[in-house]
Order: structure tokens, then sequence, then C-alpha cells
């Protein structure tokens, strides 16, 4: 990315300015790339997790797989999935905070007295699996950000740190070379109009 700039004073303050504000601002990129890494990590362990936990369930499930054939599936119903947003790093993501369900009212003197049972491995199993959707939805947002924050970092100390520190140096170069050869014309003009008072007497 290559800097505008002009060879002059207000150009070289204005650079400085941009120049401070990004080695300012750096490290607490750097920070955040560091907490998003880490919670990355976390969420992704989460989320293996989750995913055994809901196989092992699934497991438990098809072991009865029998019996299931006789349980009415239309007793429970996910009625609604509480959800709040918790901010990571300045990353909003969603947090499942509950699933309420809906159970239908049944007769526990006509129905198989395992119902009682299925009804709670069905909860378990339905909330796993909300719970691990919104594991790989956080995950996702997370890696996102995570990867956004990672080219900013990039940016500014491969890119705009050192293209600034090469615009300044060049306009204090520019600026000191004018310098100089402004007293060097001076000099020579001095001493040519010394010269020329020399030759009149």
């Amino acid at each position: 990315m290559a800097i505008k700039f002009q060879y002059n004073k207000t150009s070289l303050q204005q650079l400085e300015k941009q120049l401070k504000i990004r080695v300012r601002t750096l490290p607490i990129i750097k920070n955040k790339e560091s907490a998003l890494r880490l919670e990355v990590k976390r969420c992704k362990a989460d989320a293996v997790e989750l995913e055994e936990r809901l196989e092992r369930q699934i497991q438990a499930y098809e072991a009865m797989f029998a019996l299931w054939n006789e349980f009415d599936a239309s007793l429970i119903n996910v009625k609604d999935v509480r959800l709040g947003i918790r901010k990571i790093a300045g990353v909003r993501v969603p947090l499942l905070e509950e699933v309420d369900f809906e159970i239908r009212p049944f007769s526990l003197f006509c129905a198989p007295k395992w119902y009682a049972d299925g009804l709670h491995i069905l909860k378990g199993l339905a909330r796993t699996a909300i719970e691990r959707e919104f594991t790989v939805a956080k995950l996702n947002l997370l890696e996102h950000a995570r990867k956004k924050t990672t080219q900013k970092v990039n940016l500014f100390e491969k890119v705009q740190i050192p293209g600034y520190q090469d615009a300044l140096r060049k306009i204090k170069r520019f600026m000191e070379d004018e310098e100089n050869l402004s007293k060097s014309s001076q000099k020579i003009l001095k001493s040519i109009q010394e010269k020329r008072k020399e030759t009149e007497e």
C-alpha cells in the first residue's frame, strides 16, 4: 500500500500522527487476536465434547430402538429456545440460555411406564443437538472475527507502520537536503558578494 504524502511539514506532522495511532493500536489488536484465538480453541474443544456427548446419547437411544416404535413422538416438542448475547473480545456471539419443551399430557396408567424415561432421553438429545448447533455457530463467528483481526494485525505490522516510517524518512531526508541546499546557496551567494566588495575596493 503506497502512502500518499507531500514533501512539507504539514504532511510530516500528519504522517507522524497516523504512525503514532497505529503503533499505539497494534498491541490492543494483538491482544484481541490472542483472546479470539484462545476462545476459538476452547470453542472447538466444546464442539468436539458436545459431538461425543450427542453420539453417546444417540447410542443410548438406539439401544432401546424396539421400544421407540411404540413411543408417541408428538408428546414432546421444542417450544422455545431462549438466547442471550455475550461479547467475547468485542465480538457478539449468541448464547444458549434455555430450551423450553412442551410436553403434551398423557395417561401414566395407559402408557408404558418407560415413557417418562423416554421423554427425559429425548429432552437430553434435543438439548445437546441444539447446544452443538449454537457452539458451531459461535465457532464460525469467532473464527471469522479472528481472521479479520489477524488481517488487521498483519496490515498494521507489515504494511502500514513500515510504510509510514518509510514515508517519514523520505520527507525528513528531503527537508534536510533542501535545508542544506539553502544553506549552501546562501554561503555561495555571500562569498560572491564578498568577492564583489573586494573587487570594488
